[in-house]
């Protein structure tokens, strides 16, 4: 321990030195020179012939086209006069077990989404609530729908 406290930082250094090589460690420090003459540690690539900027997507959605149903016009109208809902509402068209059903997400935390038929009728609540697993009529509905269309989403 003695010997130790009275090396001087050179010897220290070269002690050092000497066992970081018999390990085949580099020691290097900050001040040592770029290897590759780049003052920095990536270089900027070359360019490419090819088209590298992705696309920006249109900010408005793709409606199913389709006309509605008069039932769910009134009920769009219904949520474009309630303060908006924040997520926004959305509303989907699907094909469930043969037929064109209408899903409508819920405003908020812990409550049911709803699942509609074609004639506005309500089949079920397929999710949300405190479980988030809806009111279990129609639990085969995320595994089983197909044809997913975004009918409407709130645009404020």
């Amino acid at each position: 321990m003695r010997f130790l406290l009275f090396l001087t930082a050179a010897s220290a250094a070269a002690l050092l030195h000497t066992t970081a090589c018999q390990r085949n460690v580099a020691v290097t420090t900050p001040t040592d020179a770029p290897q590759t003459g780049l003052a920095g540690s990536v270089s900027t690539p070359a360019p490419t012939s090819a088209n590298t900027v992705e696309p920006t997507p249109d900010n408005q959605p793709a409606f199913d086209d389709r006309k509605r149903p008069k039932w769910l016009e009134d009920r769009i109208q219904q949520h474009l006069n309630e303060k908006k809902a924040n997520p926004p509402i959305h509303i989907y068209s699907y094909q469930f077990n043969g037929a064109t059903v209408y899903y409508e997400t819920s405003p908020c935390c812990d409550q049911y989404t709803t699942l509609y038929a074609a004639d506005g009728k309500v089949l079920c609540h397929p999710d949300g609530g405190f479980t988030g697993r809806g009111d279990g009529k129609c639990a085969d509905f995320s595994k089983n729908r197909t044809e997913e269309k975004l009918v409407w989403q709130d645009p404020r």
